[in-house]
């Protein structure tokens, strides 16, 4: 950042530059383009992003993100209640809804298992979701296709068996109109294995 004249528009490039798929090009065009605007905006834009981290909180049912004590998920009656759809991030909740055909419940983890990055099953928010599995018949576990996703469904998975609760994985395969010809291996060995009958 030693091109920067001015050492404000420098600190407003780096805070931009920490937001995750920022890179310093772009932090330094939003930097400019911030101090652009008006100052009534600015201020309005900054007001408006302290103003959702002071109300958002975590559902204390399924942990998403939330205004109130329990989300509309958990709220709603027409939710099925015996089937909780784990996830490790509220984006990944909202993915599903925007999906759609999904009509249980959910519960978010805030991370994976990351023994590298010094992230244990006490950082995680696996606890909840045990203390919530009462009347549950399926947990599916819903975690990306990564050695730490596969690692915290694998751990969850052992700590709810016992309790004789269903625990399922999400298929991986072929993404609908794809091509064989690009897929990767890893994806197209996952395919066979969750092939299904016609």
């Amino acid at each position: 950042m030693s091109e920067f004249v001015s050492f404000p528009l420098a600190l407003a490039a780096e805070q931009f530059a920490k937001l995750p798929g920022i890179g310093i090009k772009t932090a330094q065009r939003l930097a400019y383009y911030v101090l652009n605007q008006p100052e009534n905006e600015v201020r309005q834009f900054a007001e408006n992003i302290i103003k959702a981290r002071e109300s958002v909180k975590l559902c204390s049912c399924c942990q998403n993100f939330t205004e109130r004590e329990i989300c509309e998920i958990c709220s709603d009656e027409e939710r099925d209640k015996s089937i909780i759809c784990v996830v490790e991030s509220p984006k990944d909740v909202s993915a599903f809804e925007r999906a759609g055909g999904y009509e249980g419940l959910y519960h978010v983890l805030h991370g994976l298992l990351s023994p590298m990055d010094g992230i244990t099953a006490e950082d995680l928010k696996i606890k909840e979701l045990l203390s919530r599995l009462t009347d549950v018949k399926e947990v599916i576990m819903a975690t990306n296709p990564t050695v730490e996703g596969e690692a915290t469904a694998m751990y969850i998975g052992r700590l709810i068996k016992p309790m004789g609760i269903k625990v399922t994985r999400l298929a991986y395969g072929l993404p609908a109109g794809s091509a064989l010809e690009f897929a990767d291996d890893v994806t197209l060995v996952k395919a066979l294995e969750n092939r299904n009958e016609l």
